[in-house]
């Protein structure tokens, strides 16, 4: 299974959600760096970078709660709602 083998090389859900806002703050800065960098061609090809880096953001997030559900069945899921609770108290 995929999503066992990204946990055993240490992959966990944390990292696809950090992948996956860093690839909507990227996409935003490719569509800006687009419009600055290459003026002539229009705001066309800029939307089409901008598209293309966000269009992987759904992907990590998919990736993070399937890593989630995993680390919920493995036990291995970093953060407990036990811990979250007494921190809280």
């Amino acid at each position: 299974m995929v999503i066992r083998k990204f946990h055993e090389m240490g992959v966990r859900s944390e990292h696809a959600y950090m992948a996956a806002f860093a690839s909507i703050g990227l996409s935003i800065a490719s569509w800006a760096g687009s419009l600055k960098l290459e003026p002539g061609t229009g705001l066309a090809r800029a939307d089409r970078w901008g598209i293309f880096v966000g269009q992987w953001a759904p992907t990590f997030f998919g990736l993070g709660l399937a890593l989630s559900h995993y680390e919920q069945h493995d036990g291995t899921l970093v953060v407990d709602t036990r811990e979250v609770r007494r921190e809280a108290a």
